[in-house]
C-alpha cells in the first residue's frame, strides 16, 4: 500500500492535502500555560525530560503577544510556500490548563488570522474540564480543531518514573468525552523511555490502535540538557535506542496501526545545542529516509501485520 508522496504510511502532508486540497503550514504558538505536574497540582517539575520552555522548544516566543509570534512564524513560512494556509498549533505547556477566559484570549484571536483553517491544541487528559470541553465543543463547528493528548505510554511504572501523574482510565475516558463530541485526537508516545523494552513500546501501539484516535506522533526519547532525565542518565545510565533499534521498532508501531490513523510525527526533533543523546536524532531527514527504506526493504506498510491477523481469524 501506498499513500500520497510515494509513502508506506498516511503522513500528515497527505492528509491536509487530501482535505484541504493545498499545504497546509502549522504554526508553533507559546500561550505559556504550566501544566498540573509542574505547579504543585498533580506534582511538581514537569515531566523527567521536558525542559523549561515545556516542550515548546520550537513554539514562538512566549514574551510577545500570541498574535504576534503568529504574524512572525507565518512570514517565514509564507517563504518556503507562498499558497499555504496556517493551523495554529499551541505546543509549549499545558493548553487547556486555564480558565475559559483565558484559553478564549489565545485561541480567538488567532481564529480571527487571516488563512486559517484550524487550530490543534497540545494538552493532557487530566486537563480539560467540562467546561472546557464544551468551549473545545463550541470551537470544533468553528474550525477544524484536533485535541493532541500527551500519553507517552501505558504502562503504569513507567509512567511514575517519567512524572507523568495521570492514569491510563483517565487518558481513555478523554478520548471518549472528545469523541463524544466529535474531536479529533491525537496521542503522543515515546520510544525509548528508560527500561522499557521493545515489546512495552509495542504493547502501547496496539492499545491506541483500538481507540477511536484519528492520529499519532511517535516521538524518540531525547536526553536534553538541564532535566531531571540528564540528571537520572548521569548517575545510572540506561539504554538509549540506537538509530537501527529505533527504525526497526518504528516499523513494527506502523505495521500495527490501522491505515487511516494519520502519522503525525515518526521522529523526535531536539533542540541540537541542549542534547545529550542519541545524537543521531540530530539528522532527522536521514532517519525518516531510513525508516522509508526500511519499509520498502521489508516489503511493508502501515496496517500490514492488521491485514496478516484478519486473514488468519
Amino acid at each position: 500500500m501506498t499513500y500520497l508522496n510515494n509513502k508506506r504510511y498516511y503522513t500528515l502532508d497527505s492528509f491536509y492535502k487530501e482535505k484541504f486540497g493545498m499545504k497546509i503550514a502549522k504554526i508553533s504558538l507559546n500561550a505559556n500555560f504550566t501544566c498540573p505536574n509542574r505547579d504543585g497540582t498533580k506534582g511538581i517539575g514537569g515531566c523527567i525530560y521536558c525542559s523549561s520552555l515545556k516542550s515548546g522548544d520550537f513554539a514562538g516566543n512566549k514574551e510577545k503577544d500570541i498574535v504576534l509570534q503568529f504574524e512572525d512564524i507565518k512570514k517565514i513560512m509564507l517563504r518556503k510556500w507562498p499558497d499555504a494556509k496556517f493551523i495554529g498549533y499551541f505546543q509549549a505547556g499545558t493548553n487547556t490548563y486555564a480558565s475559559i477566559p483565558e484559553l478564549k484570549k489565545v485561541f480567538e484571536p488567532i481564529l480571527k488570522q487571516k488563512d486559517v483553517v484550524g487550530l490543534n491544541i497540545a494538552t493532557r487528559p487530566d486537563a480539560i474540564s467540562d467546561e472546557c470541553l464544551e468551549y473545545l465543543s463550541d470551537l470544533n463547528k468553528r474550525t477544524y480543531l484536533t485535541v493532541e493528548l500527551g500519553l507517552q505510554t501505558i504502562h503504569d511504572k513507567t509512567s511514575e518514573l517519567i512524572n507523568r501523574c495521570h492514569t491510563l482510565q483517565e487518558f481513555k475516558d478523554m478520548v471518549l468525552k472528545l469523541r463524544e463530541r466529535d474531536i479529533n485526537v491525537v496521542v503522543h508516545i515515546i520510544n525509548g523511555l528508560p527500561y522499557e523494552t521493545e515489546e512495552m513500546m509495542l504493547e502501547t501501539v496496539k492499545y491506541l490502535n483500538k481507540l477511536d484516535i484519528q492520529g499519532i506522533k511517535i516521538h524518540m526519547l531525547h536526553i536534553l540538557k538541564n532535566t531531571k532525565l540528564e540528571k537520572m542518565y548521569q548517575e545510572k545510565p540506561f539504554h538509549v535506542l540506537t538509530k537501527d533499534e529505533y527504525i526497526d521498532i518504528v516499523v513494527k508501531e506502523l505495521e500495527l496501526l490501522r491505515p487511516n490513523i494519520v502519522i503525525h510525527r515518526i521522529t523526535g526533533d531536539p533542540k541540537v545545542s541542549d542534547l545529550i543523546e542519541p545524537t543521531w536524532l540530530i539528522k532527522k531527514f536521514v532517519v525518516l529516509n531510513d525508516i522509508d527504506k526500511e519499509l520498502k526493504k521489508r516489503n511493508t506498510y502501515q496496517g500490514k501485520s492488521l491485514e496478516i491477523k484478519s486473514a488468519h481469524d
